[in-house]
């Protein structure tokens, strides 16, 4: 029986988004690859030029970074895109005091914002 015929995937944004996330981490390729038991050279071409991950990997590279996949994957708009993942574990290590900085801070902002229109 023929294969069906189906375009591939292009991960080459997602490959950006784990490039720029590890980057703002301030990891290496190395420590990322001795962790995950990959090569760098690996992490480098899924980074790089879009290389498809294993099931796994792609799992593991998305947990490790809080990456949505949604923005990859669906048409849809995400309801919580990279950044806000990004945001809400950084919070969930955060103390109480530092909780109620960010919240005032939030709340400044978005006065700004509203105040702005």
């Amino acid at each position: 029986m023929a294969k069906r015929p189906v375009p591939r995937y292009d991960f080459k944004a997602f490959g950006a988004a784990i490039k720029a996330a590890r980057e703002g981490c301030k990891e290496s390729r190395k420590k990322v690859g001795d962790e995950m038991f990959i090569s760098p050279r690996y992490l480098a071409n899924i980074e790089n030029k879009g290389q498809h991950p294993s099931l796994q990997i792609f799992f593991e590279l998305i947990q490790r970074y809080h990456i949505s996949v949604d923005q990859f994957l669906l048409e849809t708009p995400p309801e919580k895109n990279t950044q806000r993942r990004q945001l809400d574990a950084l919070l969930d290590g955060m103390s109480d005091k530092g909780i109620r900085i960010v919240t005032a801070t939030a709340r400044e902002i978005t006065k700004v914002e509203k105040a702005e229109d």
